[in-house]
């Protein structure tokens, strides 16, 4: 049995491990690289094997820095099974071909702009490539152990996280591979806690937040104090978020504000994203994996006016009152939230608001770093907004809720692989868990191979 890091190893995005077993490639995950162009690179360089010749795919979760990079996949040869929980599949069936949209309209914008550097700018992959790729999904219920190969087994439990989201144990050769996937917060308001693995001989744990601690502070009382300053001064607050998870959290953070009366009842609410309202429905479907009643559920689906057309959303640039926007993307990388950066970044009246992790190399991490202008559809914009960046919200366990998933299992596993975290959080999560647990634990190389 081998397994080979091709993503998501010494960085947080692009999620893809290859593992050799049983006369069989298996690639857990397959994400796109997100972030410092040397990353985004990646994606074009292709893989270093022939998509033709994987037998599977199994992809935790829906996000994109997981499952982004498989409509490339099927376009280049891959014509296997994808298993997911029904859930993750619904979702990517939201979400890739979106992706593929967003890349194509980027592409078409730089062309007519002529700010690429690239004659012609060209998409990685197409909506059409995505929509292509839906068909090689096939559904798996949580818990419930499948053999899709002769003598491997496969089995898929809740990590929390978002909709969907899995922690993937693979059972072949006599062995136990688990790939945490990304784990959800312990006390998260609408997702229960990562479900622990009680055995695992080789371990795949993510470090998204393997450095630091969540704030304790509450985060409606820092909710509300942010959007009523804004609002107090006549500003609008412009949250870039992604539409899985985070616009639905937000969301519910601002029904419940409304509700107990703690910001305006009649401040309006946008959410700029016919992709979220889509997803925000799929918890209406899958009630059963989250923790919300039937009336929170329905209040956090109300609240928001969804924008779908972009003549409206163009409208909103124009805004004058108060107002809240969620639009994507939560690291402003792209999508329609650019446009309101462009309109409302450099007027101190209002308030930029990232509610996530903002991985190096975006826009996102570049405001939030202090920057004094961000490059958008190639014009410098002036960053003058206030800047917040509110960690309250992530979907992400920290790092003490990482080990508290990891002193779950009843024997130390033979090695841990520390992945999915910059290298700091990485090479932190790795020390604790050298030092509090005496675990073997390693941080792999991107594309280092390792015989287990």
């Amino acid at each position: 049995m081998h397994l080979t890091f091709l993503g998501a190893a010494g960085t947080v995005t692009g999620s893809k491990y290859l593992l050799e077993c049983s006369g069989r490639k298996i690639l857990l995950d397959c994400g796109l690289f997100q972030g410092y162009k040397q990353l985004r690179l990646r994606n074009w360089a292709g893989l270093p094997f022939a998509p033709a010749d994987l037998d599977a795919v199994v992809l935790s979760h829906a996000h994109l820095d997981h499952s982004g990079y498989l409509p490339a996949l099927v376009r280049d040869g891959f014509r296997g099974p994808v298993y997911a929980t029904e859930a993750s599949c619904e979702l990517a069936a939201i979400l890739l071909p979106d992706s593929g949209y967003l890349q194509e309209e980027e592409a078409e914008y730089a062309n007519r702009r002529g700010y690429s550097k690239h004659q012609p700018a060209l998409p990685l992959y197409t909506e059409a490539d995505a929509e292509r790729a839906l068909a090689y999904l096939r559904p798996l219920p949580f818990n419930q152990r499948r053999e899709i190969f002769p003598d491997i087994h496969l089995l898929l439990r809740p990590a929390g996280h978002i909709l969907g989201a899995a922690s993937v144990t693979i059972e072949a050769e006599g062995k136990t591979l688990v790939c945490s996937g990304d784990l959800g917060r312990q006390h998260d308001p609408i997702m229960p806690p990562p479900q622990p693995v009680r055995h695992a001989d080789y371990l795949l744990v993510e470090s998204t937040y393997g450095d630091r601690t969540h704030p304790a502070e509450p985060v409606e009382d820092l909710l509300a104090e942010i959007i009523n300053r804004t609002a107090g001064r006549h500003g609008i607050t412009v949250i870039p978020s992604f539409a899985v998870a985070r616009a639905q959290l937000l969301m519910y953070y601002i029904y419940k504000l409304k509700q107990r009366g703690r910001i305006p009842q009649q401040l309006p609410v946008y959410l700029n994203s016919p992709m979220a309202s889509d997803v925000t429905a799929l918890y209406q479907q899958f009630h059963h994996l989250h923790k919300l009643s039937q009336s929170e559920c329905e209040g956090m689906c109300r609240v928001a006016h969804i924008v779908r057309s972009v003549e409206e959303s163009k409208r909103l640039n124009q805004s004058k009152e108060p107002a809240i926007i969620i639009a994507a993307s939560g690291m402003a990388t792209g999508g329609r939230v650019l446009h309101h950066l462009k309109a409302f970044a450099p007027n101190t009246r209002n308030t930029l608001l990232f509610s996530g992790f903002q991985a190096g190399g975006t826009r996102g991490a570049l405001i939030v770093a202090g920057a004094g202008s961000v490059r958008i559809h190639g014009q410098d914009v002036p960053i003058k907004a206030e800047v917040v960046a509110l960690e309250h919200l992530s979907a992400h366990a920290d790092s003490n809720e990482i080990l508290h998933w990891l002193q779950g299992f009843n024997t130390a596993p033979q090695q841990v692989f520390v992945i999915h975290g910059e290298p700091a959080a990485a090479d932190a999560l790795r020390r604790r868990i050298s030092l509090e647990l005496h675990w073997n634990v390693a941080v792999p190389e991107h594309q280092q191979r390792v015989a287990l």
